[in-house]
């Protein structure tokens, strides 16, 4: 079936898909959601400025290695991106369920402009200290605990269908991976051959091309919601939402468990370059690109199905592929193994993640939407609290022994979830179109 996209003449709003028409603009059933003009155009401005996003984390994990030769402070900096997503998602959530989230979204961007762009003066200028970059880390942290969740649950507004929506968040999620498998290799290069401050000045002016992109999104914004309870009200409406819906409760559990100890690779990705591979930051970018390899497979896959029904079962697959990827990494001495080994790391996170956040969407009302979405990236808000760890066992125990240990954990968490998906399945009042199908619907 072809698909393409006209608008009303009331609203200017994408109708839902339908079959092929004269001066429409088609895409196959595998891009459904970029039939929207609307989508389109916030997908172009989000790549844009994810690629220059992972420019930036790639020189700034590197730039810190470099002055303190230190595995710790490469957990450190992460923890200190990731920790505001753990304490202050659900509040970002809650912001987006009440705001205006185009214009929000408008007003992040150019701040972080701001903020890549004073980095990159201040490497210009020689004041680049780790407690610079930290305070970078962490200020970039505090706005995302906003944006993310917001982000999240605009989706809905601009794809033509809610029938798109899971196409258009693996569309996002294939996004996000093709800019980490971009962006680090790029990063890399420049770092060699410019410095790391040339990354921090295209992440700046990439977050131009998202604010362009989002001032020409035209949408119908819902009316203001009556903000008749507390906010503290609210937010405990939204938690008691969560835990009352054992697929919502099991989905958002795996994903703070396997974001607290399935990124290892990623976190340790300076020290195995430097010191296990002996490679510069050009392996650096290897590396990282290599988990974009896996993450964007999976990504796309997600991408091809036509329903939610049997995600469950792809969620578990995806825990037990981390584990899979994790150990044999932490056991390999070749690189080109180890390669091929962050490549199933990549796939299998994007699985649980790209996987749990299509499934819950599609559980949660649009009321909570702003919410859930926010104990979604809550959840991936303990990835620093992993962060601090794995840094703290590699400089105790070394590089693979952390990443060992890790797979453990996320072990533990993939029999949990399916544990918890197979008590669901015994329930006699279940969402059983989520759970029992077979994962090749």
């Amino acid at each position: 079936m072809v698909f393409c996209s006209r608008k009303t003449a009331a609203t200017g709003i994408d109708d839902p898909p339908r079959r092929g028409c004269d001066g429409c603009v088609v895409f196959p059933p595998r891009l459904r959601a970029l039939n929207s003009r609307n989508y389109r155009l916030f997908f172009a401005g989000q790549w844009i400025s994810l690629v220059g996003n992972w420019m930036t984390t790639t020189a700034t994990v590197w730039l810190a290695y470099e002055i303190t030769r230190s595995p710790f402070v490469a957990g450190l900096l992460a923890f200190a991106n990731q920790i505001p997503l753990l304490l202050l998602a659900p509040v970002g959530g809650l912001i987006g369920d009440r705001a205006d989230k185009r214009q929000m979204l408008i007003k992040i961007q150019a701040i972080c402009a701001l903020l890549s762009a004073g980095l990159a003066a201040a490497v210009f200028c020689g004041q680049a200290s780790v407690s610079a970059l930290i305070a970078f880390a962490t200020m970039r942290g505090l706005i995302n605990a906003t944006e993310y969740p917001t982000r999240q649950s605009y989706i809905i507004n601009l794809v033509g269908s809610k029938d798109d929506l899971p196409n258009a968040i693996a569309l996002n999620s294939a996004m996000f991976n093709v800019a980490r498998l971009i962006g680090p290799s790029v990063a890399g290069a420049m770092i060699i051959f410019s410095g790391p401050a040339w990354c921090f000045i295209l992440d700046s002016l990439s977050f131009l091309g998202a604010m362009a992109s989002l001032m020409m999104i035209r949408t119908a914004e819902p009316a203001p919601r009556t903000k008749s309870k507390h906010p503290i009200e609210e937010l405990r409406d939204g938690l008691r939402y969560a835990r009352n819906h054992p697929m919502l409760r099991a989905s958002l559990l795996l994903v703070s468990i396997v974001s607290f100890s399935g990124f290892a690779a990623t976190v340790l990705a300076p020290v195995f370059a430097k010191d296990v591979f002996h490679g510069d930051a050009m392996m650096l970018g290897i590396i990282l690109s290599a988990m974009g390899v896996g993450a964007l497979a999976s990504a796309l896959s997600l991408g091809s199905r036509i329903s939610p029904a049997g995600l469950s079962h792809w969620i578990e697959r995806g825990a037990i592929l981390v584990v899979v990827a994790q150990i044999g990494f932490a056991l390999s001495t070749s690189v080109v193994i180890s390669i091929l080994f962050l490549i199933m790391n990549g796939a299998g996170v994007v699985l649980v993640l790209a996987g749990s956040n299509t499934l819950i969407q599609s559980l949660v009302e649009d009321s909570m939407r702003g919410r859930v979405m926010g104990l979604f990236v809550m959840g991936q808000g303990f990835y620093p609290l992993g962060s601090l760890m794995i840094g703290t066992l590699a400089t105790a125990f070394g590089a693979r022994w952390s990443v060992g240990i890790c797979a453990t954990i996320t072990l533990i968490a993939a029999l949990m979830f399916y544990r918890m998906v197979r008590q669901q399945k015994m329930q006699p009042a279940t969402n059983s179109c989520y759970i029992d199908a077979s994962p090749s619907d």
